[in-house]
């Protein structure tokens, strides 16, 4: 049986002959000078006419189809009307070698190979390459067809390229399953197998599979235990992972699988194969334990820090207070030395008692030292008092945490490191730390300036060392030193050295080949030949981009007072819920989901659990109910109150069916779908599809772990972000990220990892997606990086640079800052290089990557490398910028339909007033990609409406009706009723758009209305 990679909608989209709209046809199958000759050698009229129709299509395509004339009457007529106006046979019954000829013609002028044995290896070869970086089908399937596009050779058929990818991954699972055999002892497979064994009612790895729900002191200590349970197991994965040769995104996806397939699957499976399985999950659940065990001592050190902050502000505030009301009264004392009916010969203790008269002792020693301290109060010291009765609660949380977690530092004998490792000791034999000699206590760590805090006087006037305040800075200095990048855990993944994300030298090595196998032909050319074709580049925009201001052609900069300008920003909003819609009949979620897996089979991504062997097979419509559940935030429970399938039925389904991984393929077949509508590339901008990203906020009802505060959207409260990313106004990809995240850490990724066939072009986001990173990544790997700034002038102002020195440039309106440090780039390009190819072999993430530079101290020169290469890419960005009213329109456009998706997820998820009540991440990303799934449908819906509608008014010779409606967007619910009873046993509305264009049509108002749209 072949391996099943994409549904039937998409091997169409993929394969099939294309259908030309009208600015198309005059696009493919307009004739070049070479081709027009090529064509004269064919004497036939419909020779000829097959040929164009051949070359076009493989223009589309790059493939060769076999049709009728019947089926291509339309571009029949086209080119009759433009290149064949004497004919009228359109019969294209022409002989098989002619049609051979023409396809080897076609092949020589778009300098293309035939697909042949000799390719059939390669491209063998190749996915056996490919699934080693991972094993996913439709990953391995989507890098051959780049691989093809790249060789310029024509791909085989589907059934062709399934046996190959099929190929590539059983010979990839019988290399796994070999290493397994030769390396893993008997015993150590046992070990692995006792995993699957049912203890207490659950099985070990059910236990081991549970995350920590929030920061409790409780879920802490039980994933401190999960840290104790598999120690020796992680120990012995990392000894035999290495011999697998595979990257951590497979190591991660084979990890995934253990949580994919039930134990009774997992059982049933061979043997060696689980053994890798289950290998790569104790690595990747211990070192996420890791990750989560670092989160939460960062987490309690701040909470701690913070309140100790708090209450020594109100304590200030509060003596301050009672402080200034005293001064009267101090000032009353001090007049006391003055005062001449006080008689010279009077006691001190006389004057003393007239004195507390008026002020109390404890009361006038107050304001004594407000005043001796230049009436400053020391507000470190009221941290610390606090922290002296916080002792025993931030021991109870941050001990177990320090136990169960090794740290290593980027110096050797780091005194940090040693401080941290005697108070473990202490902590794990039940020492007090009060109880060691001062001399045994590892004190070089300490700064001078926190000395006299942690020190006081004993009754002999000797100092004394505060244990719990030892303890506490340790701490605090611990948790400053994880987030420089100067502590870090070999045993975690957000939190280890940046060395350990990227390709080890071993491998590096063969630096030449591995950059071969990623495609990214910029880092194949010396970095000094590269640099030179920049600096041509970005010195020419500094001329023209000056020039054209200077005299006036660049209309839309506006030069204010003292040299500061502005520019135009003309808008072309979309909007949503545009008024055409209203004119359609109002129809409930469930029929529009009905429709859209009609369209693209879209549930038919839900597979069971338990995989292809499984009997049972969906319930389409208790399907629905459970995405309907799920993404309008109502749940399971509450659905089944409320619509007419009981909660155990769609509790099963859910269980069974609903996984973020059948999730995605699910909405990925909804937005292939849309891509191939006829209106969805007139949604281009620019000719390109352009993309935009950002985070959305939802505030979170319950406690959840990954849950984080953002106090700008939730006030005192935590929340998640859903990061979207919108192309063509389809959302073609999301992570959840938290509120306390910068998004621009995740832009690279979430382009990277889209597994749609909507390839964007450029890519825009708000400042909140920029960095100092992002322009040289996104240019490496062939995308142009393009954010709206929200104060350009002054980024403009601090970030141009320019290749010469800053003097050279004369007085000019847009003078760089500085001038850039190729130097830096030549020396570090090598590691840069390093760090692009990890990222293309899937070794790290951006957000990984970009984290831990962000975070390094500032003379890290591979951080300043990246930077001065990215400042080159983003100079030449805000010359054009600031050059080009259509690229800012474009910019703006991009941006905008990502806050217009916003409004339409923020209307799925109206349940429960917005407040997201799911409590572990897994459940909050089944929310995310349901609610996707369900505005996708939506979008779809109505796109489809929209490409019958510009079809009718096309074929009817409207051309202004047509542009109208090109520029209505499909993101609008008004006509989509999303509350309500839900019946979804009920048969749904058969949404027919053809019926549904007729009766738009009948009234001739709505005619109107939609010319007007």
């Amino acid at each position: 049986m072949r391996i099943r990679i994409l549904s039937d909608d998409e091997i169409e989209a993929l394969y099939g002959r294309p259908h030309f709209t009208h600015e198309e046809r005059a696009e493919y199958f307009a004739l070049s000078v070479s081709e027009q000759a090529a064509l004269a050698q064919f004497r036939l009229s419909n020779a000829k006419m097959l040929f164009v129709l051949q070359l076009g299509y493989f223009k589309a395509r790059k493939m060769f189809f076999v049709f009728e004339s019947r089926e291509v009457e339309e571009d029949i007529c086209f080119l009759r009307e433009h290149y064949f106006p004497d004919t009228f046979d359109c019969a294209l019954n022409i002989s098989k070698v002619t049609r051979l000829k023409q396809q080897r013609t076609i092949l020589h002028l778009s300098n293309y190979r035939s697909w042949n044995a000799k390719e059939q290896e390669k491209l063998a070869a190749r996915a056996r390459q490919v699934a080693m970086v991972c094993s996913k089908p439709g990953y391995v399937l989507r890098e051959l067809m780049h691989y093809l596009t790249e060789q310029r050779v024509v791909a085989p058929g589907y059934s062709a390229m399934q046996d190959t990818v099929g190929g590539a991954l059983a010979y990839e699972q019988r290399r796994l399953a070999g290493i397994a055999y030769a390396h893993i002892d008997p015993s150590a497979k046992e070990a692995l197998k006792r995993l699957l064994e049912d203890t207490q009612g659950l099985h070990e790895i059910t236990l081991l599979k549970r995350d920590p729900r929030d920061f409790s002191n409780h879920e802490i200590r039980g994933e401190v235990q999960r840290e104790e349970q598999t120690r020796e197991l992680y120990a012995m994965s990392q000894k035999l992972l290495p011999h697998l040769n595979i990257s951590n995104e497979n190591i991660r996806y084979y990890a995934s699988l253990v949580d994919y397939y039930s134990v009774y699957k997992l059982r049933r499976m061979q043997e060696s194969v689980v053994v890798v399985y289950l290998l790569c999950f104790i690595q990747h659940r211990y070192q996420k334990l890791h990750d989560n065990l670092i989160q939460s001592l960062l987490h309690h050190v701040r909470r701690y820090s913070d309140e100790a902050k708090a209450a020594a502000k109100e304590l200030v505030y509060n003596v301050q207070a009672a402080t200034n009301t005293d001064l009267p009264k101090a000032g009353q004392v001090l007049k006391l030395f003055t005062d001449s009916s006080v008689a010279g010969s009077a006691s001190f203790e006389e004057v003393r008692r007239k004195a507390f008269a008026l002020l109390d002792a404890k009361r006038l020693d107050s304001v004594a030292e407000y005043l001796r301290t230049t009436a400053r109060f020391d507000e470190t010291a009221f941290q610390w008092k606090h922290l002296d009765k916080a002792a025993q609660r931030f021991k109870l949380p941050l001990r177990p945490i320090l136990q169960g977690v090794e740290f290593a530092a980027t110096t050797e004998k780091d005194p940090l490191i040693e401080a941290i490792c005697f108070v473990k000791e202490a902590s794990r034999s039940g020492k007090a730390l009060g109880t060691y000699k001062e001399e045994a206590i590892p004190a070089r760590w300490i700064p001078d300036k926190m000395k006299r805090y942690l020190y006081e006087k004993d009754e002999h006037n000797r100092k004394q060392l505060l244990p719990d305040r030892y303890e506490f800075l340790l701490y605090r200095h611990l948790r400053q030193g994880i987030e420089a990048g100067d502590i870090f855990c070999p045993n975690s993944v957000r939190f280890r050295s940046i060395k350990d994300d990227l390709l080890n030298d071993q491998r590096w090595v063969d630096k030449d080949k591995l950059i071969a196998e990623t495609g990214l032909d910029i880092l194949q050319q010396p970095i000094e030949t590269h640099l030179a074709e920049l600096k041509d580049q970005l010195e020419t925009r500094i001329v023209e981009v000056n020039r054209r201001i200077a005299t006036g052609e660049n209309e839309h900069f506006n030069i204010k007072g003292k040299a500061r300008w502005t520019l135009d920003y003309p808008s072309e909003s979309e909007g949503t819920n545009h008024p055409f819609f209203d004119q359609l009949p109002t129809t409930d979620i469930n029929s529009v989901l009905h429709f859209t897996h009609r369209q693209c089979q879209c549930m038919d991504a839900f597979t069971h659990v338990l995989g292809r062997y499984a009997k049972q097979s969906p319930d389409i419509p208790a399907l629905i109910a459970c995405v309907v559940a799920w993404g309008t935030n109502m749940g399971i429970g509450r659905m089944g109150q409320i619509s007419d399938i009981g909660s155990h039925t769609l509790a099963s389904m859910s269980d069974n069916f609903l996984r973020p991984e059948t999730l995605r393929e699910a909405n990925d077949r909804v937005s292939n779908a849309t891509a191939q509508l006829p209106i969805f590339r007139h949604y281009d901008i620019g000719e390109v599809v352009h993309s935009s990203s950002d985070g959305q906020k939802f505030e979170s009802s319950v406690r959840t772990f990954n849950a984080r505060h953002s106090p700008k959207y939730f006030g005192l409260k935590k929340g998640i972000v859903p990061y979207t990313t919108v192309a063509n106004n389809v959302p073609i990809n999301a992570y959840n990220i938290g509120a306390d995240e910068h998004e621009s850490h995740f832009v690279f990724d979430i382009l990277f990892n889209n597994s749609t066939d909507i390839l964007p072009e450029i890519h825009s986001t708000d400042t909140h997606g920029t960095n100092e990173v992002n322009f040289a990544l996104l240019y490496i790997f062939g995308y142009q990086f393009a954010p709206r700034y929200k104060d350009l002038y002054d980024k403009v102002r601090t970030s141009l640079t320019g290749f010469n020195q800053p003097s050279s440039y004369g007085d000019v309106t847009l003078k760089p800052v500085r001038k850039i440090r190729e130097a830096e780039i030549i020396r570090e390009w090598d590691e840069c290089r390093r760090i692009f190819v990890s990222l293309a072999l899937k070794e790290t993430t951006q957000s990984t990557i970009v984290r831990k530079l962000s975070s390094h101290a500032r003379n890290n020169r591979i951080k300043r490398a990246l930077w001065e290469y990215d400042s080159i890419h983003r100079s030449l960005y805000l010359l054009t910028y600031i050059d080009s009213l259509s690229v800012r329109k474009n910019v703006q456009k991009a941006v905008n339909r990502g806050e217009n998706y916003h409004q339409l997820r923020r209307a799925v998820s109206f349940a429960s007033f917005g407040k997201l009540r799911f409590k572990t991440e897994y459940e909050q990303d089944l929310w995310s990609e349901c609610s996707r799934l369900i505005a996708n449908s939506v979008i779809f819906y109505n796109a489809s409406i929209l490409s019958r509608f510009l079809e009718h008014q096309e074929r009817n010779g409207d051309m202004q009706g047509a542009d109208a409606t090109k520029k209505v967007s499909p993101i609008a619910w008004q006509n989509t009723n999303l509350h309500g009873r839900y019946e979804f046993q009920k048969q749904p509305d058969l949404l027919n758009v053809d019926a549904i264009i007729q009766g738009l049509l009948q009234r001739p108002a709505n005619r109107v209305a939609a010319h007007q749209a």
